[in-house]
């Protein structure tokens, strides 16, 4: 199969085929490429007694099921040359069978597809389903409907490495409820109701490397500062310290250092946005606050990535001072910040995404006042920025999401002040090192922006649908 995608000189016409044995790999394999080595074999071995007449009659009749992890092979495109992609160019993602247009979903990475799941469409539809896509083949796949989480906004999910998890939100109500998704089996499992946090949405979520640890959010009326740890191997919960723990918050970031847990910023009740955190260590269940010495601005709507060293924080929304184009560098052995260059920062702005490559931060749409296409590399060893290609760009727009593949940051969905969107794009970039199958265990649900319930002052939003105010 990876001959046949690296070598062909028609690669619409390979990834029609491929599409219409339903993009299964091992469809694919059993009904286009073993015919072909096994064609291949007779020619080689005809007129022959030899031990290859053995191989032939092995291979045609060999066991399928020993060939359950066939992966489907990536073409060559527009932007790339035998399956590499070109460095700041942008690759629309396919619209066929691509999910329903949305907001406020999410997306995680498996290490070969980006899965999409939830979210909101305006007027006011909640969505309970998602799609997987394959950049290898520029493909969807919807996601198992039977079984899976109700419909439901602003929840969290992360990747296990085996499993997609997701979590809480709200879909009308606000749930405490959650589900793991496999997608090697397309199928939905329960997570335990016992000792699970109260409901809520605009919660962040990360994954250890054996649990996902939930924290902060709103819910019924109110900020939260409760969190708790679920164990998906003893299917099992249990509650994050409340002694020192950071103030109530949401619209809030999380990222993982490999044994602490740091939340920062966001937004508390009905006053005031945050420029304080806290560091959770899960083998103590204790908290430690971080440094508010020379501490990016209070800020929500942010994000935030881990680099292996430092959490860097960027962008945001400031009540007093609006949108933001600042940022910082927060390192948690020594508990201190330095801030991030503003000489070729991107445009201020909140709700963008961001993500990290291995060497550098590319953040990418948002909103300042309209919704913008536009993005930025940052570079924390030179602490300087690049832009990012606007050729090609998706469309404008703030509420998507974006996931890192090892070459490329692929965006899709949200909102561009008119209409949810369907539609997205891959931006390739391939400084950084692959990811493992298991990516970064950094993904929170993306910030989102104040629905009428939490500033002074709302801006100019899209309301998928009404929620319950304080």
């Amino acid at each position: 199969m990876d001959r046949m995608a690296k070598h062909t000189r028609q690669p619409e016409v390979l990834r029609e085929l491929f599409e219409a044995l339903g993009n299964d790999p091992f469809v694919v394999a059993e009904c286009l490429a073993k015919p072909a080595v096994v064609g291949n074999l007779i020619r080689s071995v005809k007129g022959s007694q030899s031990a290859e007449h053995k191989e032939l009659f092995d291979l045609s009749r060999t066991d399928a099921k020993s060939f359950a992890g066939y992966t489907l092979p990536r073409f060559a495109t527009a932007s790339s040359a035998e399956g590499i992609c070109i460095n700041d160019t942008w690759t629309a993602t396919s619209t066929i069978n691509a999910p329903a247009a949305r907001q406020y979903h999410t997306a995680i990475w498996t290490g070969s597809e980006m899965i999409i799941w939830g979210g909101s469409a305006l007027p006011s539809t909640y969505f309970d389903t998602g799609g997987r896509y394959s950049p290898s083949t520029d493909s969807w796949t919807s996601t198992n409907a039977a079984n899976a989480p109700s419909a439901r906004e602003r929840h969290s999910a992360v990747w296990t490495g085996t499993e997609m998890i997701v979590w809480g939100g709200y879909g009308g109500t606000f749930v405490n409820s959650g589900r793991r998704y496999n997608p090697a089996s397309d199928t939905w499992t329960a997570t335990s109701n016992g000792n699970v946090p109260s409901p809520r949405d605009s919660h962040t979520a990360i994954w250890t490397g054996n649990e996902m640890i939930v924290w902060g959010g709103f819910g019924n009326g109110s900020a939260l500062s409760t969190g708790g740890r679920y164990n998906p191997g003893a299917n099992s919960w249990t509650a994050t310290s409340i002694t020192n723990v950071p103030e109530p918050r949401y619209y809030h970031t999380a990222v993982w250092t490999g044994n602490k847990m740091i939340v920062w910023g966001g937004y508390n009740n009905g006053c005031c946005d945050l420029g304080t955190g806290g560091g959770y260590n899960p083998s103590t269940n204790s908290w430690t606050a971080t440094s508010t010495i020379n501490a990016p601005n209070p800020r929500e709507f942010h994000t935030a990535v881990w680099t292996g060293n430092y959490m860097i924080v960027w962008g945001g929304y400031n009540f007093g001072l609006g949108d933001l184009s600042t940022g910082g560098r927060y390192n948690p052995l020594t508990n201190g910040w330095l801030a991030t260059s503003l000489v070729n920062a991107p445009f201020s702005r909140d709700s963008q995404t961001a993500v990290w490559t291995g060497t550098e931060m590319i953040i990418w749409g948002g909103y300042n006042g309209s919704y913008l296409s536009s993005g930025g590399r940052y570079n924390p060893s030179a602490d300087g920025w690049t832009a990012t290609s606007t050729i090609n760009a998706p469309g404008n727009r703030a509420n998507h999401t974006a996931v890192w593949n090892g070459t490329e940051v692929i965006i899709w969905g949200g909102f561009n002040g008119s209409s949810n969107l369907s539609t997205g794009g891959r931006y390739c970039w391939q400084s950084g090192p692959q990811p493992s199958p298991t990516p970064t265990p950094t993904a929170t649900a993306t910030p989102t922006p104040c629905m009428g319930r939490c500033a002074p002052t709302p801006r100019p939003r899209s309301t998928p649908a009404p929620r319950p105010s304080p």
